[in-house]
């Protein structure tokens, strides 16, 4: 298939989870043999219209990111490549719009891809519009899927397509002990460590360790935090560690606890899981989190401090493991299929296979 991303902001002016995932998706589609190229504006330093990078092919519509001449270039292009699929994000909406119109014109089906932390204003305009009128959108989650029908979007077309994680990757590293929790999240606004801090203060004289992975704003007041509750000799604050440090980190460990308020996607979690740790879900009513271990028997839902710390306690007499295969169905070439299927459908509805 021949599929058309369009995203006038790439990775390089906003590196957002929305951003990387898009911009993953084409990677991977690209790989599995389909045409793909990303429409954009050119954050390359030359004069030339297309530029190459990981094997994905970057169109530069505009100089730059100026989104009014973004819109009115688009159309002309999209219809030149003649794309089987237009493959749009939210931000600015204008370029929904813009889309869409190539998409009338060219009979070619609209998938909006919508994350959930674009953090559009309800007010902006075109927004009800591009969530209205693509053929299909596609969300990460039931809670982001939610947000999107409140929006106005058709709950019929709108479909949730989970994030992905590379199996052999896990496969690849070794276990490392830096203790049997690991906690895993920007230290930011959302982060909401201290109710896992809370829960930890309540054993603080039984035998254990914890890692709090990422780096934020906050970091120094939650590293006070855990110093004021007398357990900071337990507890290593890591940093951004990238990758293969998290996965050797987390097939060493025993419990992943999830507490932050916001997740479009519980990103994290799901590694951590398929590293074979327990999960130790806190409920949000702005995170996904609960969605992902709705039927898995190797955790625990709670709803505060106390039941953070009787779960961690009750931990113990699960049995430990590094890795657990029912997570392979969220491997990379496993969900890709989903969006591949997707598009199949769509285009043989328009009737133009």
């Amino acid at each position: 298939m021949r599929i058309a991303f369009v995203s006038m902001e790439t990775t390089r002016q906003a590196d957002t989870a929305g951003a990387r995932r898009f911009e993953r998706i084409a990677r991977l589609l690209e790989k599995r043999g389909h045409e793909v190229t990303f429409f954009c504006g050119q954050w390359w330093d030359d004069y030339t219209d297309e530029f190459e990078d990981d094997g994905l092919t970057y169109r530069g519509v505009t100089l730059g990111t100026a989104s009014s001449s973004f819109a009115v270039r688009l159309p002309t292009q999209l219809l030149r490549y003649r794309p089987d699929i237009i493959h749009v994000r939210p931000t600015p909406p204008g370029q929904v719009m813009a889309a869409l119109t190539a998409s009338k014109l060219g009979r070619i089906p609209l998938v909006l891809e919508w994350f959930g932390d674009e953090r559009l204003d309800s007010s902006e305009r075109f927004l009800t519009s591009a969530v209205k009128r693509p053929t299909q959108v596609i969300t990460p989650s039931e809670l982001i899927r939610t947000e999107v029908r409140e929006l106005g979007a058709d709950g019929e077309t709108t479909i949730v397509v989970p994030e992905s994680i590379d199996w052999s990757a896990i496969e690849s590293v070794d276990p490392q002990e830096n203790g049997e929790i690991v906690y895993a999240h920007a230290l930011d606004e959302t982060a909401n460590l201290g109710d896992l801090l809370l829960g930890l203060a309540e054993l603080r004289t039984r035998d254990w360790g914890a890692t709090i992975i990422g780096d934020g704003p906050l970091r120094a007041e939650y590293e006070q935090e855990a110093a004021d509750l007398r357990i900071d000799d337990k507890v290593s604050f890591v940093g951004d560690i990238d990758r293969e440090q998290r996965l050797r980190i987390y097939r060493g460990a025993h419990v992943f606890a999830q507490t932050a308020r916001r997740e479009e996607f519980p990103t994290e979690l799901l590694w951590a899981l398929a590293c074979g740790c327990l999960g130790v879900v806190e409920y949000q009513a702005e995170s996904s989190a609960h969605e992902l271990i709705e039927n898995y028997d190797r955790s625990f839902r709670v709803t505060n401090p106390q039941q953070i710390a009787d779960a961690i306690a009750e931990s113990s007499e699960v049995d430990h493991r590094t890795s657990d295969e029912r997570w392979q169905a969220y491997d990379h070439g496993e969900v890709i299929e989903q969006y591949v299927s997707a598009y199949k459908q769509l285009v043989d509805e328009q009737g133009l296979f």
